[in-house]
C-alpha cells in the first residue's frame, strides 16, 4: 500500500547572494515565479496529500494571494513562517502537521527543474529504507584545503556525491531528529545530516544535472537556458 506523504517546501531565505531587491524565490523564470515550478510538480504527485510552504513571516499573505491561489496550487494547505535557518523553517513546518503522515518530503523552493520521476523515486526509496536523498555523483577531482588555501589531500571522487533535493524521510525519524537537534543545538545544512546523526541509514537516489538551485544571478541565466532547451513550464 502506498504511504501518505506530506511535502515541505522551505522558501524562507533572504536571498542575499542574488543581490536583488526581490527575494529570489519570487523572481521570475520564463515569466513565472520560481516557487511555482517546484510547487506545481509536487502538486501533481498522487501520493503527496498536502504541501506546507515556509516563507518569511511578512510574505505569507503575498504567497497566498499572488502564488498559491492564482496558480491553483490546491495541495498547499498551510503557509508557515520560516525561521532564521533552513532547519528552523523545516522544523516549523513539521510542527504544523496535525495528522502525521508516513513520510515527509522536503524540496527547496528555488530548485525549479525537479521532475516527477525523481520525486517518485525519492518517495519509493524512502518507503523501503526510511530515508532517501537525491544526489549526483561528482566527476571532478576534489581536494581538501586548509584555511591558507593549501591542499591537504585529494579525496576519492568515487565516494562523493553532490546532494540535491528532494529529501524524503520517515516522519517519526525526522520529527525525533528535529526535537533532538533543538535540545542539543545541532546546526546542519540539510535534513539528511540530522538523520545521519541519529544513526539511521540514508540512501542516495540519482538526480539530474538540471536540478539546479537558483542562488546567484548566473543561476538565473542557466535556468533560462534550460527552459529554452525545452524543459517544460508548469
Amino acid at each position: 500500500m502506498s504511504k501518505s506523504v506530506v511535502a515541505v517546501v522551505p522558501a524562507a531565505g533572504q536571498g542575499t547572494r542574488m543581490g536583488t531587491a526581490t527575494r529570489k524565490q519570487y523572481l521570475t523564470l520564463g515569466g513565472l515565479p520560481l516557487l511555482v515550478f517546484s510547487l506545481n510538480i509536487l502538486q501533481q504527485i498522487q501520493s503527496i496529500r498536502e504541501i506546507i510552504l515556509t516563507v518569511p513571516e511578512n510574505d505569507r499573505d503575498y504567497c497566498w494571494c499572488d502564488i498559491v491561489k492564482p496558480f491553483g496550487l490546491e495541495k498547499v494547505t498551510q503557509i508557515v513562517a520560516g525561521g532564521q535557518r533552513r532547519q528552523d523553517s523545516v522544523r516549523n513546518a513539521l510542527f504544523a502537521i496535525s495528522d502525521p503522515p508516513d513520510l515527509v518530503l522536503i524540496h527547496d523552493g528555488v530548485r525549479p527543474f525537479i521532475d516527477d520521476h525523481i520525486v517518485e523515486n525519492s518517495i519509493s526509496y524512502a518507503e523501503r529504507t526510511g530515508a532517501a536523498v537525491v544526489a549526483m555523483p561528482i566527476h571532478d577531482t576534489v581536494k581538501r584545503v586548509d584555511a591558507e588555501h593549501v591542499i591537504q589531500e585529494t579525496l576519492n571522487r568515487e565516494e562523493l556525491w553532490h546532494i540535491q533535493t528532494p529529501q524524503t524521510f520517515r516522519y517519526d525519524w525526522l520529527i525525533d531528529a528535529h526535537h533532538r537537534a533543538q535540545q542539543e543545538q545541532w546546526e546542519v545544512t540539510d535534513d539528511a545530516a540530522l538523520i545521519e546523526r541519529m544513526g539511521y541509514p540514508v540512501s542516495v537516489v540519482e538526480g539530474s544535472c538540471f536540478n539546479i538551485k537558483i542562488t546567484r544571478p548566473d543561476d538565473l541565466i542557466f535556468g533560462e537556458s534550460i527552459l529554452n532547451r525545452g524543459k517544460p513550464n508548469p
